[in-house]
């Protein structure tokens, strides 16, 4: 069981799609909950950043189920950000693993600005330093650009789905055997990480976020189960194609192959770096 929690309304719509998973168990964080349940925690929303940090909810009861592996999201201009570091330092006895979503920051100005590039800054400042298992960095954009042709009244359910989708995939393929291939084991310092998705022709990386510099790289190929048992060549020809991907003593390339009932062929991708992503 894994323990996903949304910080602020946007990070807390997200994660409402792990709900129909029996996998997860849900908490939502935000001001627009009208009454606190087991599961969603209300909490106060104020005009100016500093004000939050004189009033740091006690979140100790509403997370005494908090399970030992915690998926933690958040919207990085999102007021409620102002938090996260407070509330974390709560649940510091728990394995955290971040995803954080980042908004268009081109259009983003004055104090929403200051808190997505405060907040971007600091979290993978301390998930690098090994306070958190990881830090997932996605961009709205980004999935807007992969997806394309989103209405407007859908956009950010379309975009919510495609995150929980992929996120789903990649916790289910670290915890189930592949058909063949061998996943490396990240290294302690590559803790800043970005998901993507594949276009099974060519592996083409759609990617979440760009990193900079990605330094260990995993492949994750599911293939419909009938194409496994009859395709002589199959292996041969993702694997001749990986091969061809830019590879060096610093960067790392794995992959596995999973079975699927699915009749379309789909995969997705990891990429891990230790170096820290700039702010713009």
């Amino acid at each position: 069981m894994i323990s996903v929690v949304g910080l602020g309304t946007g990070a807390s719509n997200l994660v409402e799609k792990f709900k129909g998973r029996p996998e997860y168990d849900v908490y939502q964080m935000n001001d627009g909950v009208k009454r606190r349940t087991k599961r969603k925690f209300r909490l106060k929303c104020y005009a100016e950043p500093e004000l939050y940090e004189s009033n740091i909810p006690d979140v100790g009861s509403f997370f005494k189920d908090l399970g030992e592996r915690v998926q933690f999201y958040i919207m990085g201009a999102s007021y409620s950000s102002n938090y996260t570091l407070a509330i974390l330092e709560q649940i510091k006895d728990r394995k955290v693993e971040l995803f954080y979503i980042r908004p268009d920051v081109e259009l983003l100005s004055g104090v929403p600005k200051l808190i997505e590039r405060t907040t971007f800054g600091v979290l993978q400042e301390y998930t690098r330093s090994g306070l958190f298992e990881s830090i997932t960095l996605i961009s709205n954009l980004s999935i807007e650009t992969i997806v394309q042709d989103i209405p407007v009244k859908a956009y950010y359910d379309t975009l919510n789905e495609t995150i929980q989708t992929v996120v789903h995939y990649i916790n289910y393929f670290e915890h189930n055997e592949p058909e063949i291939g061998v996943v490396s084991q990240p290294s302690d310092i590559s803790r800043i990480r970005t998901l993507g998705m594949l276009d099974m022709e060519n592996l083409e990386e759609k990617w979440f976020f760009n990193l900079d510099i990605d330094r260990e790289l995993c492949y994750y190929l599911c293939i419909n189960k009938e194409k496994l048992k009859t395709d002589g060549g199959l292996h041969r020809r993702y694997v001749e194609m990986l091969k061809k991907k830019p590879r060096n003593a610093f960067r790392n390339i794995s992959y596995a192959i999973y079975e699927t009932e699915s009749e379309r062929d789909f995969g997705f991708c990891v990429a891990r770096t230790n170096v820290i992503q700039k702010d713009a």
